[in-house]
């Protein structure tokens, strides 16, 4: 038996599979809550985001100024505790 403290956020690979996924589950829709939380009213982009996320991919966001994609990723980011930089361009580059 081991005195250090366990991670909360941690997953078990002994645990069982129905245990684990119980788990992911809440894991996804508390980042989803984060995120909705700083992105109002899109509901399926912060989907696609996590669907593409979660299954390992990547994620290009494109769209019109003003609807908050900047924002969405920086939200993620400050959800993993990770780093945010942006490629900003118009198309006549």
């Amino acid at each position: 038996m081991s005195d250090s403290p366990t991670d909360p956020n941690s997953v078990n690979p002994d645990a069982p599979p129905n245990n684990q996924r119980q788990r992911a589950s809440q894991l996804a829709q508390a980042l989803r809550h984060e995120l909705h939380k700083a992105v109002i009213g899109q509901h399926d982009v912060v989907d696609g985001l996590l669907t593409a996320l979660i299954a390992g991919g990547h994620v290009l966001v494109e769209g019109v100024p003003g609807l908050g994609k900047t924002l969405l990723v920086r939200a993620l980011a400050r959800c993993f505790g990770g780093d945010f930089a942006r490629i900003q361009f118009t198309p006549d580059l």
